[in-house]
């Protein structure tokens, strides 16, 4: 495994990062819940991360409709790892009715702070991210909040997630004008699908460490769909969840999957591997964010660490995939 420091920050933490998005669900999205992995399947892929290096999990306060910051909380307790694992989690998207349910309004983030801290069994929560922008509630309102919970410890560091480049800007501009704390990382769906270029040049920019999900593109780049009009796998995004990956669907995107499954083998490794190395091997990004569904997929990943890749090997990569969706990526 290796390790970064966080821009900004005193925390060090693993390349790759678990994604526990599937613990209790598949996301954020209600009629998926109960759909992942069960208890048990979250504690072995926790276990098994914590065996390979891996310090960082990233989940959010919707996600299984909270059953993953419980059972992440619960793993915690039950192996004594608080102080080897980071946290971090996110806020904005809608955990009950009204228009108090959702969103990045100061009083929203302070209720949900508290009851992301419960599940959790911590007392802080090291990297707390917007999961999404709110255009209810300025930015400026949102900001004020973090640094709040910053400055009482119930959090160490915030950022954003599923931000344009000019949104992260703004924030910054509003941090620096109002005298809080900037926001420290930016997480985006970022992979050969999609590569989402403005996000991550304003992340460089800004001086944002930029956190990499969804690397695989939904089990596109794992090569779970092989042709069109094949039927998905049950258990796959595609099955489950398939409109923010919708857009993939077409001739091209074989075509595509095909050439980079043949550079795979060329190189001896397997297509994961080979797109996973592609994201590690940008100098822009900190961290790349897996979701395996059993601890055996952590496999290429561990195995893209060893595979370096070129600037120019990245570049002919790239040139093979079809042009991207627009930008950001649907929130997880």
């Amino acid at each position: 495994m290796r390790y970064v420091r966080l821009a900004g920050t005193d925390l060090d933490v693993s390349t790759v990062a678990l994604g526990c998005g599937n613990f209790g669900g598949i996301g954020s999205v209600p009629e998926l819940f109960g759909r992942g992995e069960d208890e048990a399947a979250a504690f072995a892929l926790m276990d098994a991360a914590r065996e390979h290096g891996i310090t960082l999990f990233d989940t959010a306060n919707t996600y299984g409709g909270g059953r993953s910051e419980e059972w992440i909380g619960r793993w915690l307790a039950s192996r004594g790892t608080r102080d080897s694992v980071v946290l971090s989690t996110k806020v904005r998207n809608r955990v009950g009715p009204g228009p108090e349910g959702e969103g990045l309004s100061a009083h929203h983030i302070r209720t949900q702070v508290e009851a992301s801290l419960r599940r959790l069994g911590t007392d802080r929560i090291d990297l707390y991210l917007a999961h999404a922008p709110d255009p209810q509630v300025p930015i400026e309102e949102t900001l004020g909040a973090f640094d709040e919970l910053a400055s009482a410890g119930k959090i160490r560091y915030s950022g954003l997630s599923n931000y344009t480049g000019a949104q992260v800007a703004d924030a910054v501009a509003a941090a620096d004008r109002t005298g809080v704390a900037r926001p420290v990382n930016l997480q985006s769906g970022y992979s050969l699908l999609e590569p989402a270029a403005e996000a991550l040049a304003a992340a460089t920019r800004e001086g944002l460490s930029f956190t990499a999900y969804s690397p695989l593109a939904g089990g596109w780049l794992a090569g779970r769909y092989r042709a069109s009009g094949e039927p998905y796998p049950r258990d796959s995004r595609m099955a489950l969840r398939p409109d923010p990956y919708e857009h993939l669907v077409n001739d091209a995107t074989f075509a595509a999957l095909d050439a980079l499954r043949q550079q795979a083998t060329d190189r001896g490794v397997a297509l994961p591997t080979l797109a996973l190395a592609w994201v590690l091997s940008d100098p822009a990004v900190s961290v790349v964010v897996v979701g395996p569904r059993r601890p055996g997929q952590l496999a290429p990943a561990l195995a893209a660490l060893d595979l370096p890749l070129s600037p120019a090997e990245r570049t002919d990569l790239t040139r093979i995939m079809p042009p991207g969706p627009p930008e950001p990526a649907q929130p997880a």
